[in-house]
């Protein structure tokens, strides 16, 4: 079968539905786009009424050259160009491949090497490891066997954790049964105390208000360090150890009674 275009066998074969024709594909194609019809029946052609042909792509077709010796010679002459090209592809390829298996297995050993020490030195690791576990004991054991506190007395044992830090130990066993039998001592003897009939109740403290006040001392350190109220008259004593004064207070006629300054403390 030959194009009807170019009178030779086609390479990429297509068929018309119209005519039933067959062309080269892009002879066609360039006929159809000048000019829109078939070359042969002048028809309205467009490429949807073209079919592809489907051929094998392995084997060639045969030119009309083969019928004739000098035509048989080409042939074996393109075969043989055919052949050499696709031996020194091949043989392209097959050098690539040798570099590549050679680079990968440089690759795969060094990475043999590095898992190899990896190993090694996590081993070396738990083994400095397993040792720092058993000496750490040892070591605050002596820590806590020459630990003397600066009045002789010998100082408190103290913990060792996981990470090698000391832990400072808080209140004893022995601290925390002293405290909770001095507790139970307190307790039974707070609850064996009468409440006096004279302290005033809840109700009546509420109700208290402010009825003076008399910034007497300084409210910086030390301020007022002793009070004390006369038994039988209305009188408030205060005093103050820094600032060497003293006062007497009325408090029911919300007056100064007298004020003292001097050189040392006097007893109130």
């Amino acid at each position: 079968m030959i194009c009807a275009i170019s009178g030779e066998v086609p390479e990429d074969p297509v068929l018309s539905k119209k005519s039933g024709l067959l062309f080269e594909r892009r002879l066609i194609e360039r006929h159809i786009a000048d000019n829109g019809r078939c070359p042969v029946t002048k028809e309205e052609l467009s490429m949807d009424d073209i079919i592809p042909v489907k051929t094998s792509k392995v084997v060639k077709p045969r030119p009309l050259q083969a019928a004739s010796i000098p035509g048989l010679l080409g042939v074996f002459q393109n075969e043989w160009d055919a052949l050499m090209l696709s031996n020194f592809a091949l043989e392209q390829q097959l050098h690539t491949a040798r570099q590549e298996l050679s680079h990968a297995l440089y690759q795969h050993d060094a990475a043999c090497r590095v898992i190899a020490r990896l190993k090694k030195e996590r081993d070396e690791a738990r083994t400095l490891l397993a040792q720092a576990e058993r000496q750490i004991p040892l070591s605050a054991a002596s820590a806590n066997a020459n630990a003397v506190t600066s009045n002789g007395k010998r100082a408190a044992e103290e913990e060792v954790g996981p990470d090698g830090k000391r832990i400072r130990p808080g209140i004893n066993p022995a601290m925390i049964a002293e405290l909770t039998e001095c507790n139970a001592l307190l307790s039974g003897q707070r609850k064996k105390r009468q409440i006096p009939p004279t302290l005033a109740p809840i109700d009546a403290l509420e109700r208290y208000t402010q009825i003076s006040s008399h910034p007497l001392h300084k409210t910086n350190k030390p301020g007022i360090l002793s009070a004390d109220i006369h038994p039988s008259k209305d009188i408030i004593a205060t005093g103050g150890w820094i600032q060497m004064r003293y006062f007497l207070i009325g408090h029911q006629v919300r007056s100064y009674a007298r004020s003292l300054a001097t050189r040392r403390r006097l007893p109130v």
